[in-house]
């Protein structure tokens, strides 16, 4: 596995696409709490009840129950969640990569709803930035690419110019398919499962200089350039 300064070497990006769940903010806890909560309402065992985390939760509802009561356990499961945000905290190295960022050169794009989204930026402490791309914005969430297709349109950038960062084999599926460069952070999923350009452990490990053009280059925590 390749870190960001040694796979990006000579690379600099115009912008960069964040996950939100697993990358930026822990909210695993409220998550398998909500829907752990919602297997239980709907015939499954909450003790062994699973999901796949950062896939959208009306692709984990389609595969669940009937197709006329998909409507219905959608706005149930997004009730339950909104209800829900104790635990949701920043990963470390957040706070200091986002600050180093111009607001025009980065934006979320998650599998969330909008208002879940808002909740959650706002429980973990995050400024929201313009650019927040979420599953009511998109016909087909991650691992399609239009999620970062359209994070990298609002942002007017081109996505083979974005770097995503992602802790989901879905996200990275997605980003790959938009085009962009792909770093994997271990969130929800173990770094060894996810298939992407560069690794690292969290967001503490990598830093982001800004270039006299306004391009983003990666270092890694020390400094060192790519």
């Amino acid at each position: 596995m390749l870190t960001p300064a040694t796979a990006f070497e000579g690379r600099t990006f115009d912008a960069i696409l964040f996950d939100m769940d697993g990358t930026l903010i822990s909210s695993i806890a409220a998550v398998d709490r909500s829907w752990a909560r919602w297997a239980g309402e709907y015939g499954y065992d909450p003790e062994t009840f699973r999901i796949s985390h950062g896939t959208p939760a009306r692709s984990l509802v389609e595969e669940l129950v009937a197709p006329e009561r998909v409507e219905e356990a959608v706005a149930r499961i997004m009730e339950i969640e909104l209800s829900d945000t104790t635990g949701v905290e920043l990963l470390a190295g957040v706070t200091d990569l986002l600050a180093s960022l111009p607001a025009e050169r980065h934006a979320i794009v998650t599998s969330c709803t909008h208002d879940l989204a808002i909740a959650r930026i706002e429980a973990a402490g995050i400024t929201v930035p313009p650019v927040v791309v979420t599953a009511d914005d998109v016909t087909r969430g991650k691992p399609a690419p239009e999620p970062f297709v359209l994070g990298a349109r609002r942002l007017g950038v081109d996505p083979v110019r974005c770097l995503v960062v992602e802790d989901a084999p879905a996200g990275l599926a997605s980003a790959r398919a938009a085009g962009c460069a792909t770093l994997a952070v271990d969130g929800t999923h173990d770094l060894a499962d996810l298939d992407a350009d560069a690794h690292a452990a969290g967001l503490a490990d990598v830093r982001v200089v800004v270039e006299a053009d306004g391009t983003l280059r990666i270092t890694d925590a020390t400094g060192r350039a790519a």
